[in-house]
């Protein structure tokens, strides 16, 4: 890969379909109609897409199957979205796994079927790329590459995937000593620590690697950073939620960007809570991430509200905050992104909208 990536995201593509607006979760024998719908790439997809989207060079490392799912996946991720699969490879083995989600008062329940990736020693599906940045997300046991990230000078951003083993393994931290930064939610903070606040998980997990963030949904996040000595805490930006499926990636994806600008702590976390809550507007985790123009349309609308509120209403406090957007947001146009729809596209329908 030539040049080299901004961020490099391992892990498992399923394939996401999303059923929002229920009135009700389904009882045992019962049905319940979703007024709406959407399919696209789910998993470590969510974390590529919403990276990209901000312009960041993104590579993926997954196995795709060859079947009419990873055909979709390969296709939105390589030719819509501008990811480079170069790290991944398609395989005829097994089929593509399938996450179903039911997005139900602000919060969303999973059924997921699938199998393990085909990796390597190293515990990735083909050679480590060089990147800026990757992430990784945190299991008990292994894994040779991120030590061999670290050491080749890519900051390695980690997070925790919901363990329904209920066991919360503190052996599964190990691996926080060759990463930069830890994005758990309040949690899986807790729960790994067996803290009863996340300001007291912030407080244990400080001591295990440079950068931690402990993310709190809506109410925002704090975090603190030892290789600057700041510690902050930022509210969130609350907005009308469909579905909050990916929001914790889209933060991830945020942060990173943030990170590798030198941006204070305080911006980093302020523009992850707003892309964030941008996305939960829209369903379907991968294309619900937004675009420099989603953030431009939000900026320009809040502005526009704050100079006909009073300086101390809520409206002046979010353009007092995010005033720094008028030096990140890109010069130009920003064209709108793709969203999830309920089918899966031919390939003829789906055309480039980035």
């Amino acid at each position: 890969m030539n040049p080299a990536l901004d961020l490099f995201v391992p892990g498992v593509v399923y394939l996401d379909i999303i059923f929002t607006g229920l009135r009700e979760l389904p009882s045992p024998g019962a049905e319940v109609w979703a007024p709406g719908m959407g399919s696209c790439p789910g998993g470590i997809a969510n974390l590529a897409v919403a990276a990209a989207r901000l312009g960041l060079h993104t590579g993926l490392g997954t196995a795709l199957a060859t079947d009419a799912y990873g055909d979709f996946c390969a296709h939105i991720l390589r030719d819509q979205e501008g990811i480079d699969l170069s790290a991944s490879r398609r395989v005829d083995e097994g089929h593509s796994p399938v996450t179903i989600s039911l997005a139900y008062q602000r919060d969303r329940s999973m059924i997921t079927h699938g199998h393990p990736l085909p990796v390597g020693p190293s515990g990735l599906v083909d050679a480590l790329p060089s990147a800026r940045a990757a992430s990784v997300s945190l299991i008990k046991g292994p894994l040779p590459w991120v030590a061999s990230a670290r050491a080749n000078g890519t900051l390695v951003f980690a997070d925790v995937g919901w363990d329904d083993t209920a066991e919360w393994p503190v052996e599964a931290l190990d691996v926080l000593s060759d990463c930069h930064a830890f994005l758990p939610n309040a949690v899986e903070a807790m729960q790994y620590t067996r803290a009863a606040s996340p300001g007291e998980a912030l407080r244990r997990l400080s001591g295990l690697v440079p950068v931690v963030v402990v993310t709190q949904g809506s109410d925002g996040a704090e975090a603190v950073d030892a290789t600057t000595g700041e510690s902050v805490k930022v509210p969130g930006v609350r907005l009308e939620a469909l579905d909050p499926t990916g929001a914790g990636d889209v933060f991830t994806a945020g942060f990173v960007l943030g990170t590798l600008r030198g941006w204070p702590l305080d911006q980093r976390l302020a523009f992850a809570n707003l892309i964030a809550a941008l996305s939960v507007q829209h369903f379907g985790g991968s294309l619900s991430a937004p675009g420099w123009g989603d953030i431009a349309d939000w900026w320009r609308a809040t502005r526009a509200s704050a100079s006909q509120h009073h300086t101390d209403s809520s409206e002046a406090f979010l353009a007092a905050r995010y005033g720094f957007l008028d030096d990140v947001i890109p010069q130009g146009e920003q064209r709108s992104v793709r969203r999830a729809t309920a089918t899966i596209a031919r390939l003829s329908d789906a055309g480039d909208q980035r």
